[in-house]
């Protein structure tokens, strides 16, 4: 493998990427760099998401001004985990953490718990298929990989197969047919809260291409109606396109001006608020993320969360469900607006569900299912 060509990708990435998300700046820069074999993908990726999960220490360990190039011959040398005990240096560097991102988890947790959190969200996160139960079950997924893959039942979501090492999903015949989706077992868990019977009526406020719909949808065996809806057209025509391949047939885009919309208010036996949030208990997949993530970010998300909450709430039936979600760890996000929701809706908890990072395991996430207090 010539380390010249990887250098050269992987400088040309680091120095271009800006504002962008990792992942998809490196989506469309590997697009268009077809002469870039899958060997030398590895080889470009790994350093790039180490070097950027680990910046904060390799910046402090670097003798000059930081450059991506000061930066790879300190990351090429060292073990980052060997620096994790040294109390000389500030904690939040010896987990290459933001200082402030750093103190707000340390608030939450405490020092030892927010080190062991940032340690693992330093860690590649292991790939987690979901079976779709519409088409397939999970063992004779398993049977069908036998011998071909290195994969295992995941422990607790029932429909969750773990791959230990990377493929291309995307070109997989099972893929095309539907057979399952990327998916964490901790998402897996978390959109499980969601339990609607066959002709029920389910509204996914805060879609996206519509992830959590794809897991709860079998239960309603097509019959029935799915609302997903969404602020961000683009997400829902790509969710039009999984609902098609995983063969879900009850379910309708509800574009976020559709004026049909206020006729489905209060008829919504399971109302879905996937809010967004700050992502933390994902960082380990987004680590250029954590570096944008401030005070001020978990306070915009904080009152987005709550209008949104209010204005998704106006959908349910009296008598229905509404499940909140976040892929976060923080309180803030999570159970600082449980309390709110309680006190200022008349809610109350059905079931509560938290899911703390774990190398080589799940992502971190929450999830709260409400129903109206009785009268």
């Amino acid at each position: 493998m010539n380390s010249k060509f990887i250098e050269h990708h992987i400088f040309s990435i680091l120095n271009s990427i800006q504002t962008k998300p990792l992942d998809v700046f490196l989506s469309h820069y590997l697009r268009k760099h077809k002469n870039i074999g899958s060997k030398e993908r590895a080889a470009i990726c790994e350093p790039i998401y180490g070097m950027i999960r680990w910046r904060g220490l390799l910046d402090y360990l670097s003798k000059g001004p930081a450059s991506w190039e000061s930066r790879y011959k300190i990351y090429s040398s060292i073990n980052p985990l060997d620096y994790a005990a040294d109390t000389t240096i500030p904690p939040h560097i010896r987990v290459s953490f933001p200082k402030e991102l750093f103190q707000l988890i340390a608030n939450a947790f405490g020092e030892e718990k927010a080190m062991a959190f940032c340690l693992i969200s330093n860690t590649k996160a292991p790939t987690t298929i979901r079976a779709n139960a519409l088409k397939i079950t999970r063992e004779a997924l398993l049977k069908k990989w036998e011998g071909l893959y290195e994969v295992s039942p995941t422990i607790q979501s029932e429909e969750g197969i773990t791959f230990h090492k990377r493929i291309n999903f995307f070109g997989l015949p099972e893929f095309k047919e539907g057979l399952f989706e990327i998916q964490d077992e901790g998402s897996q868990l978390l959109a499980k809260l969601v339990k609607p019977q066959p002709k029920e009526h389910v509204f996914d406020y805060c879609a996206g291409s519509g992830g959590k719909t794809l897991a709860f949808a079998p239960a309603m065996e097509n019959k029935g109606v799915i609302y997903l809806h969404d602020i961000r057209d683009f997400t829902l025509q790509e969710a039009k396109k999984r609902l098609k391949r995983a063969g879900i047939q009850n379910a309708q885009l509800m574009y976020y001006d559709d004026p049909k919309k206020n006729r489905l208010k209060h008829k919504m036996e399971w109302v879905l608020v996937d809010a967004p949030c700050s992502g933390l208990g994902t960082i380990r997949r987004n680590p250029d993320m954590k570096w944008k993530i401030d005070s001020e970010v978990i306070e915009r998300l904080h009152l987005e969360q709550r209008e949104i909450f209010k204005k998704a709430l106006d959908f349910l039936h009296p008598k229905g469900q509404i499940v909140y979600t976040t892929c976060s760890i923080l309180p803030k996000e999570n159970e600082e607006q449980t309390a709110h929701f309680i006190k200022t809706f008349g809610l109350e908890i059905v079931k509560e569900l938290k899911i703390f990072p774990q190398e080589g395991g799940m992502d971190g996430f929450y999830g709260v299912v409400y129903k109206r207090k009785p009268i």
